[in-house]
C-alpha cells in the first residue's frame, strides 16, 4: 500500500519539512533506500547518511536539519519509525491458527482464544496460556507455569525448568525439588532460547510489559518488575528483586537475593554483587556508579603507561639514594 509522505506524517505525528505529496510504500535504511521508500535516523551518529539517501522521506529527530531530502519530524523518531512499519508493513502472519496438529498441549493445560501455537511446542500438565499468546517452534512450559495475555514465547524459550538448587552435604549435592512455578505477566516478549526457572516455592515472577533478547538465564524465584528491558546474555542469580522499567546491558550479570531499584539502568557486561537503589546507572564488574565507573575504566586504560612511569619513579628514587650513599 502506498502513502503519501503527508498522510503517512499525520498518522505517526510527525511534521512534513519538505514535499508532503512523495509517495512512499516501504521501509528501507538511509544506505540502501530507494525512492519511493521511508528510511528513519534515531542516532545522531547516523546523520552524516542524509547527505547520500535516496529515500523520498526520512523521519528524524525535531532537531534535525536537512535541505535535500524530505523530513518526517518527530519528538520521538523510533516510535515513529515503529509506526511507520506497522502502517507499511505489518506484524508477521502465522501460517495456521491455534494449536498446531505437531505441537503437544497437555489435556490438563488451559489455552485461551486467540493462542497460535507452533509445531514443537510442549505445553506441559495445568499450565495456563492466556488469550493471543503467541509460542513458536520448539517453546516449552512446564507444568503449572502461567503466561498471561499476549504473550510470545520464541523459538526454544524454556519457562519453568527446575531450578539450581542443591544442597551440598559431606562433598554430595543433593538435589532440592522445585514445587513452584512461574508466573508471566501480560504483554511480555521472551526471546529465543531463554530460560525461566521454577521457584523452589512460590513463583518466578516476569513482570508485564517486560521485553527479553535472546540467551537469558533467569533463576528461580527472582521477581522482575513491568516494562523491563533484558538485552542478551543477561544473566541474572536467583531470589533476587528487581524494580519497574530496569534496563540490563548484554552479558551483564546479577548476583542472587539482591534487590535493584526502579528505573535502574545496568551497563553492558556489568556484574552486579551489591543492592542498586532507584535510578542508579551502574557500569564495570564490579559494578559501581556510572560516573565513578567511567573514571575505573579511563584509567583502566591508562595502566601501562601509568606503570611504565611508576617503574621510572622508581629507577629515579634508586639512583638518587645511590647518589646519597656514594656522597658519605
Amino acid at each position: 500500500m502506498s502513502w503519501t509522505v503527508a498522510q503517512l506524517a499525520e498518522k505517526i505525528g510527525a511534521a512534513v519539512v519538505g514535499d508532503g505529496s512523495a509517495q512512499v510504500s516501504s521501509l528501507n535504511t538511509l544506505e540502501e533506500a530507494e525512492p519511493g521508500q521511508l528510511s528513519f535516523v534515531a542516532n545522531p551518529k547516523y546523520e552524516k547518511l542524509l547527505a547520500s539517501t535516496r529515500a523520498s522521506a526520512v523521519i528524524a529527530g525535531s532537531d534535525v536539519r536537512c535541505d535535500r531530502v524530505t523530513l518526517l519530524r518527530t519528538a520521538d523518531p523510533y516510535y515513529a519509525f515503529m509506526q511507520a512499519m506497522v502502517l507499511l508493513h505489518g506484524h508477521r502472519q502465522h501460517p495456521h491458527q491455534g494449536i498446531h496438529p505437531q505441537a503437544y498441549v497437555d489435556s490438563t493445560a488451559t489455552v485461551g482464544a486467540g493462542a497460535v501455537i507452533y509445531p514443537g511446542v510442549y505445553v506441559g500438565p495445568r499450565a495456563v496460556v492466556g488469550r493471543d499468546c503467541i509460542l513458536y517452534p520448539n517453546a516449552v512450559v512446564y507444568e503449572g507455569c502461567v503466561l498471561g495475555d499476549r504473550v510470545t514465547l520464541h523459538a526454544g524459550a524454556v519457562v519453568g525448568h527446575d531450578g539450581f538448587g542443591f544442597a551440598t552435604h559431606k562433598g554430595v549435592h543433593y538435589k532440592i525439588p522445585a514445587l513452584g512455578n512461574v508466573v508471566v505477566e501480560d504483554d511480555v516478549e521472551i526471546g529465543a532460547n531463554v530460560t525461566i526457572q521454577r521457584a523452589t516455592l512460590g513463583s518466578t515472577v516476569i513482570g508485564k510489559g517486560t521485553k527479553m533478547s535472546d540467551l537469558i538465564s533467569i533463576g528461580h524465584a527472582t521477581k522482575l518488575g513491568a516494562h523491563g528491558l533484558l538485552v542478551s546474555l543477561v544473566g541474572i542469580a536467583g531470589s533476587t528483586r528487581i524494580g519497574h522499567h530496569v534496563t540490563i546491558g548484554g552479558q551483564a550479570g546479577i548476583v542472587g537475593h539482591l534487590n535493584i531499584g526502579d528505573n535502574v539502568v545496568i551497563a553492558a557486561q556489568a556484574g552486579v554483587i551489591n543492592d542498586v537503589e532507584d535510578q542508579m546507572m551502574m557500569m564495570g564488574a564490579p559494578a559501581t556508579a556510572a560516573p565513578h565507573g567511567r573514571k575505573v575504566l579511563m584509567l583502566s586504560a591508562q595502566l601501562p603507561e601509568l606503570l611504565e612511569r611508576i617503574r621510572q619513579l622508581e629507577q629515579q628514587v634508586a639512583e638518587l639514594a645511590a647518589d646519597e650513599q656514594s656522597g658519605e
